[in-house]
């Protein structure tokens, strides 16, 4: 998505810093740019925002994105995200995000403190299929050492999981540009209101466990815990106003 791309382009390059048409087992590319609010400037942001992109619909704009507003942490935190078919989309030039250079700068650049960007790959073998955007999303890092044997666990309770469902229970990411801090897998989980954190269901552990018995599950969280080296998980809430 050219829009994201120069989105995060100019302001990486102001503060010097370093984010369905699935190609074999790989899927879209997700560009996501994590923004950091100043203290006391979010609503001047959010204003920012929507001039900005009041702005690149006047100019006859045609991509989309969405906008995530962090609902836990430390300040007011968003996630700015779009998807890309594949990388030959990059090279697109979007005139219509560029004409809207100066409400950027005047408007958006003042409130922020912090930008960093983020590529990954969705991995449609363990991703539900729903296209439909939620509400929410609770997300769900994790760092790991072994990338394969990760993937394998992630794949092995999967499978469990839709033996008993049919379908998965959201959308797997694998980070593939980032910073050295930066997660290697993510985990969307969708939802459109609290409530429906009060359900009751069985975790993906009980599931595989049920199936395979203690014994064989008690290999597979071997290999879990071999690959895991750090996990966290926060809750996005969709900013409609600001996104497209």
């Amino acid at each position: 998505m050219k829009t994201i791309k120069i989105f995060t382009v100019i302001i990486a390059a102001i503060f010097s810093m370093s984010i369905l048409n699935a190609q074999e087992n790989e899927g879209e590319i997700l560009t996501t740019t994590e923004i950091t609010v100043k203290q006391g400037h979010n609503a001047q942001f959010i204003e920012g925002v929507k001039a900005w992109k009041a702005c690149y619909l006047e100019n006859n704009g045609k991509e989309d994105w969405n906008m995530w507003h962090r609902q836990q942490g430390e300040g007011n935190f968003y996630i700015m995200s779009g998807n890309l078919s594949n990388w030959a989309e990059m090279d697109k030039e979007d005139p219509s995000s560029e004409a809207c250079y100066i409400t950027l700068i005047n408007l958006i650049m003042p409130h922020i403190e912090k930008v960093s960007s983020r590529i990954a790959r969705h991995m449609p073998n363990v991703s539900s299929k729903s296209s439909a955007t939620p509400k929410y999303i609770n997300v769900t890092y994790y760092q790991v050492h072994k990338e394969y044997l990760f993937e394998e666990v992630v794949s092995t309770v999967t499978e469990a999981i839709k033996s008993k469902e049919e379908a998965p229970r959201g959308e797997w990411y694998h980070i593939k540009f980032g910073g050295p801090e930066a997660a290697d897998f993510i985990f969307a989980y969708p939802f459109n209101k609290y409530a429906e954190m009060d359900v009751k269901r069985d975790s993906p552990a009980k599931i595989y466990t049920d199936l395979v018995g203690e014994e064989k599950a008690a290999a597979l969280w071997e290999k879990w815990f071999e690959t895991l080296e750090n996990s966290w998980s926060y809750t996005y809430k969709l900013n409609s106003d600001m996104s497209n």
